[in-house]
């Protein structure tokens, strides 16, 4: 059972590799991820209620995570039931499902989306670009703040996109890994710091926490040690100095973890101000005594570290895979 669950994983990781989200099929069918989506509106429109008090409203939020978590777990343990009894075909619609759920390729394009324009010197497109993956204000950003802001929405890609589903799958199999993408849907969505959602998404964010808590410290190692293979010694003792130093300075519990093991591998500084529309937020560097100037060159360097780190991370499962027959 659980070779073939860790084959079903690393098959689904190569797939991803090399097919990722073609957007012909998203224009006919809709995501997951809007299925998803779908589930927390709807709890969003229901049950988030204005009019309550706080500790209503968090008390609401709290329900909200619980029934939405539910009928991911339900749907997965369905879907286990049913691709466990249909053989071969079962086994390769579950590799199409996980792979959907992995976002390797997928990220590596809006990478790659950027790098074309930077590298031309077209600012407009790369601005254009990154605002694809970013949530902050691009119009304003230099050929710098657009490679700076890109590497840390890859390196933190890695970690909630690649690694953390990767993990819950290999963990609780498909319940796991639909559980943990409705979660990471719903902090995007309803975990945020406003009067509308800091009471009702308090769940939702907490959480989300807690599951990408061992996911973002193994990425931050997975990309020291893909600095060591494809750089060198000095690079990944940047990586892990920096990640020791400068993670917990990050807002975020987790997200430091990927972006100092990025930073210091690559020499350069990440984070620092930032603006949310006409909010700017004076976020601490990470690895300040990196570069601070940065061009399509090292957003180009980062793929590289990104592709290399999911590869380790196939190749360890394997490594899983093959001791455990």
């Amino acid at each position: 059972m659980m070779d073939s669950h860790l084959l079903i994983l690393v098959l689904a990781i190569v797939l991803d590799m090399l097919v990722g989200d073609p957007d012909w099929i998203w224009r006919k069918v809709p995501h997951p991820v809007v299925w998803f989506g779908q589930v927390i509106s709807t709890l969003d429109r229901y049950l988030n209620r204005i009019r309550d008090n706080r500790q209503t409203r968090k008390k609401f939020g709290v329900l909200a995570v619980f029934i939405m978590l539910t009928i991911a777990m339900l749907v997965g343990v369905l879907f286990s039931y049913i691709f466990g009894h249909l053989g071969v075909i079962g086994f390769a619609i579950e590799i199409v499902i996980v792979a959907i759920l992995i976002a390797q390729k997928s990220m590596s394009d809006h990478i790659k989306n950027i790098i074309t324009p930077l590298s031309s010197g077209d600012i407009e497109g790369a601005r254009y670009a990154v605002s694809m993956i970013v949530g902050r204000q691009t119009s304003e950003m230099s050929a710098s703040d657009v490679t700076r802001s890109s590497i840390e929405s890859l390196a933190e890609n890695f970690s909630d996109g690649v690694v953390a589903p990767v993990f819950w799958y290999a963990l609780l199999g498909l319940p796991g890994i639909l559980m943990y993408k409705m979660l990471n849907t719903a902090d995007s969505m309803i975990g945020h710091k406003t009067v509308e959602y800091e009471d009702f998404g308090w769940a939702s964010a907490k959480l989300d926490d807690l599951a990408n808590w061992l996911p973002a410290r193994l990425s931050a190692l997975l990309i020291a040690v893909a600095a060591l293979i494809s750089i060198g010694p000095k690079s990944f003792k940047d990586a892990i100095w920096t990640v020791l130093n400068n993670a917990s300075l990050h807002r975020s519990p987790n997200a430091g973890w990927p972006e100092t093991a990025m930073a210091g591998a690559l020499g350069i500084v990440l984070s620092g101000p930032r603006s949310y529309g006409d909010k700017v937020t004076h976020e601490p560097y990470l690895n300040p005594t990196g570069r601070l100037e940065l061009t399509y060159l090292d957003l180009e360097k980062s793929c590289k570290l990104f592709w290399l780190s999911c590869i380790l991370e196939a190749v360890f499962i394997v490594v899983i895979l093959t001791v455990s027959v």
